[in-house]
């Protein structure tokens, strides 16, 4: 039932629970806050807040105080406004007066201070003759202790919202000041580098290095992050041609928070190293790659394409997209490469890291993306995580499902490493890299066995459920356990979490992907939404079944047909009615079959059946499997064009190098992990010649002689929202008058569908259904030859190849890639903490140092792929996904040397 009170003489109506902070807020008046941030507990310590309540004994701290209806609040009461006053001097009397130093919009007390009318002359007079000094160690966090006002806020950012809890308040009275509660500096601290502290701060205590610089910001621009594929909404703070800071918007996924890459990576953007101007190679193949016009370049890269297809026809081109690049730039590529050059050689990374997920989800449910909006994460009671190190590859969906576990939801770990989020588990399986199938399968036979499943919606919505008893007979938790390594009570127990909650919800990521049997494992996890009938609820039971998606538009890429088999908007090259559309609208004949997927276009680079390829925003010499295979691949093409920020490893290999914009410089959008298209503004222009893609693409086209008849972003989104049912209601208008919108969203009244199958699955029977899949060994094992398995992943610190946080100061808080090894394992090769080891797969070798790490099970290790120094990479196998041609970086068999002493385990 509503509250209903007034304020200064305006009624008002808030809901059960507001405070009267809320109240006043909602009447229009001001009353002064240090202590509050919306993202957080009410706290009630500054009492700057005060209000007076009519017939009440005196103020009352409008941020704690609950309202009731028949309240009269006064927010001018003179005796009030005066308490509050001389609260404020008494705080600010301990404080240096160079705190109003600070740029209002920099500082809140310098905006109270206004407020209540306090100047400089109440600063200091009981400031301490010593300074409490500085703790700059941090590369992005900056201490100044003597404006701290011990108001909590940095501390319950993050405990309340980050989950960290790395900092407290220390000492007492008057000396009290936030500190890391490891007693060390704050680059020795348990920190993060999330920035919630830095936000939050209302005295500039805390701030960054841009905004150490008092000189005030120029410009903000709102925009998504081009991390990972949470889809942060972002502040950008420019001055001149930089960025001075980068803030955490009040998105709807991210509600305010960040992590560090989307926070403070943001250094890259100006680097000395960025491509300011095209490059072409003179000389031969072996020559030296030079400058050149963007006339020259663009001549010759559509020149040599023109004489490739002359020569060996459309098909013997290939191009991969980028998960980097906007939805638009991505439906202008494969436009370019399907209306102008006339072949579907074009896929993108998502081959690499979740074509499983689009298979399995799609044949399971009909869509290929996550059924449920990050918004059910805070309702949900049980969370089964898959294969996803979500606190270092997605940190603020790991933070958002963390603080759900402290306040009660059950968690499920299935990861072969003790990851962060298993510390929090109920139940960690900790089971064989390449188990994945039988696990699932394992928890499915005991929600059947012992009825966790929903007979009645299994009965009307649901097929398949014979075929799923019969396999699922094969894998009780005895076998399982034999198959994975998992105890079986622990899989008994697991499956009893999940099938008695009221609201589950899977979230996996790329250990469930990344394997030889990838389509299967994200077939027989959907398995378990299906059977406990929590996906498709409008009952608000059931949060479903979620892909975390590594790269911040590997959704959108996907979604907007970069993909050899399927046009935008997951219509099939091989339906004719589909293509038909998509002919008649760019007035040109399509090819009736699929092109080449990205292993297969290295196999016909080598076989002589692809002679050009054109790479758009990867680094495939860093990131695609057996490297070894994608160099020769490379080398065996006639011509190689890079379209690159940097010069990475692919780009010094291409034949062209044209410069392009990074995501702070384009105008677009991007599809995050729940399906949500996202605006993507410009903050900067791009350095030196330096084009967005969509420029870029524009121009290759018009010199080829083909007009893709898209002048702006704006239209080529427009363009596909007309082709593709699936987001004809999306445009940019809509997107910056209304905000974010999920596909399905098919017309301009459509809301969008942020839960999916609320009524009926988008399979041709409109029913769910449910994947019997026998577990297969992975498609390389250890051997006494190679007795170990080698896992690759990310790290917090860092971002997929590390381009673009190697040259931001992330590097000083993870300058280095390590081996992740247990410590039985060090025991039994003689090596300690940062000894280097030798790990050899059955195609190359990388020596690096040693980590030791109970995190990792014995018997495996684990390292990263984002430093160049130790390509990762060079080790992996070209096993893939039977299915959709995933490669399987999740287990690689290998042995281990130490570099020292030459001994083998």
């Amino acid at each position: 039932m509503s509250v209903r009170l007034s304020v200064n003489g305006t009624e008002v109506t808030v809901a059960p629970g507001a405070t009267l902070l809320a109240a006043c807020r909602a009447a229009g008046a001001a009353v002064p806050t240090l202590c509050t941030d919306d993202r957080l507990a009410p706290y009630g310590s500054c009492r700057v807040c005060l209000v007076a309540v009519e017939g009440g004994r005196g103020p009352l701290a409008a941020c704690v105080t609950p309202a009731t209806t028949g309240m009269r609040i006064r927010t001018d009461d003179p005796v009030t406004v005066a308490t509050a006053r001389h609260v404020l001097e008494l705080m600010v009397s301990e404080l240096p007066e160079r705190a109003l130093d600070l740029p209002v919009e920099r500082s809140e007390l310098v905006g109270v201070c206004g407020q209540l009318d306090v100047g400089p002359a109440a600063f200091g007079t009981a400031y301490p003759s010593v300074s409490r000094g500085f703790d700059f160690s941090h590369p992005y966090v900056k201490y100044d202790r003597d404006l701290c006002i011990a108001c909590a806020r940095c501390v319950r950012m993050c405990d309340e919202v980050q989950g960290t809890f790395a900092l407290v308040l220390a000492s007492r009275g008057a000396a009290t000041v936030a500190a890391p509660g490891s007693g060390r500096s704050w680059a020795e601290s348990d920190c993060v580098s999330c920035g919630g502290c830095v936000s939050s701060c209302p005295t500039g205590a805390l701030s960054e290095p841009g905004f150490l610089d008092l000189r005030p910001v120029e410009r903000t621009t709102s925009t998504t992050c081009g991390f990972c594929g949470v889809g942060c909404q972002l502040e950008v703070a420019t001055r001149g041609d930089g960025v001075v800071a980068v803030s955490p918007g009040p998105g709807p996924v991210n509600r305010g928070h960040a992590c560090v890459k989307g926070r403070f990576a943001h250094g890259f953007i100006r680097s000395p190293d960025r491509l300011t101007t095209p490059l072409i190679r003179r000389g031969g193949r072996t020559g030296p790659l030079t400058p050149a016009s963007w006339p020259e370049a663009l001549e010759l890269t559509a020149t040599r394409l023109g004489l490739v297809r002359a020569e060996y026809g459309a098909d013997a081109i290939a191009a991969i997209s980028s998960s980097r690049a906007t939805n638009e730039e991505n439906y202008l590529f494969q436009k370019l490469m399907r209306a102008g050059i006339g072949t579907h050689n074009i896929d993108n990374c998502s081959r690499l890291c979740h074509s499983p997920s689009a298979a399995g989800l799609g044949a399971a449910f009909g869509l290929s993306g996550g059924t449920n909006p990050a918004d059910d994460i805070e309702r949900t009671d049980c969370f089964l995580l898959a294969g996803t190190n979500t606190t270092e590859a997605h940190p603020v969906i790991g933070a958002r499902i963390k603080q759900a576990v402290i306040r009660g939801a059950r968690l499920i770990v299935v990861d072969p490493r003790r990851i962060e989020l298993a510390d929090y588990a109920d139940v960690h399986l900790q089971g064989r890299p390449g188990s994945n199938v039988a696990v699932f399968n394992g928890l499915a036979h005991v929600l059947l066995a012992e009825g966790l499943i929903d007979e009645h919606y299994l009965e009307t919505r649901v097929d398949g459920l014979a075929e799923l008893r019969d396999l699922a007979s094969d894998y009780p938790p005895e076998r399982v356990s034999e198959l994975s390594g998992i105890p079986a009570e622990q899989i008994r127990g697991a499956a009893r979490l999940y099938g008695g909650a009221r609201c589950p919800a899977v979230f996996y990521g790329l250990g469930v992907t990344e394997h030889a049997h990838g389509t299967d494992g994200v077939g027989a996890l959907a398995n378990l939404g299906i059977l406990t009938g929590s996906v498709g609820r409008a009952d608000g039971r059931g949060s479903g079944v979620n892909p975390l998606r590594g790269q911040n538009n590997v959704q959108g890429a996907s979604d907007m047909g970069a993909l050899p088999d399927l046009l935008p908007g997951y219509q099939k090259v091989v339906d004719a009615a589909a293509r038909g559309r998509f002919e008649a609208a760019w007035q040109v004949r399509l090819p009736d079959q699929p092109g080449l997927r990205i292993p297969e276009m290295f196999n016909a680079a080598i076989d002589g059946r692809v002679k050009a390829l054109y790479v758009l925003g990867e680094d495939i010499l860093a990131t695609d499997p057996d490297t070894g295979h994608v160099a020769a691949a490379m080398a065996a093409c006639e011509f190689v064009i890079s379209q690159e920020i940097f010069l990475s490893r692919t780009a010094e290999s291409a034949d062209v190098v044209l410069p392009a914009a990074a995501f702070l410089e384009k105008d677009g959008t991007f599809v995050n992990f729940d399906r949500r298209f996202q605006r993507v503004r410009p903050a900067l222009r791009p350095p030196g010649e330096a084009r967005t893609d969509f420029d870029i693409i524009t121009a290759v086209a018009a010199v080829m002689g083909v007009d893709l008849g898209l002048a702006t972003p704006a239209d080529a989104l427009a363009e596909c929202a007309a082709l593709a049912p699936l987001f004809g209601g999306v445009s940019h208008r809509r997107l910056d008058d209304a905000g974010p919108l999920h596909w399905p969203c098919r017309s301009a009244t459509d809301p969008g569908e942020a839960t999916l199958y609320l009524e009926r699955f988008a399979t041709p029977t409109g029913r769910a259904q449910l994947t019997a899949r026998q577990y297969l060994p992975p498609g390389e094992q250890p051997d006494v030859a190679f007795p170990h398995v080698l896992i690759t992943g990310r790290r917090l610190e860092h971002y997929n190849a590390g381009t673009m946080t190697r040259r931001t100061r992330n590097v000083d808080l993870l300058p280095a890639e390590t081996l992740q090894i247990h410590p039985d394992d060090a025991g039994r090769l003689g090596v300690v903490d940062g000894d280097r080891v030798e790990v050899r797969s059955r195609r190359a070798a990388l020596t690096l140092p040693a980590a030791l790490s109970s995190r990792v099970a014995p018997g495996e290790v684990f390292m990263s792929f984002h430093f160049p120094d130790v390509p990762a990479n060079a080790l992996t196998s070209s096993a893939v996904d039977e299915v959709t041609s995933c490669p399987e970086y999740k287990v690689t068999a290998v042995r281990l040397r130490a570099a020292r002493w030459g001994a083998r385990c």
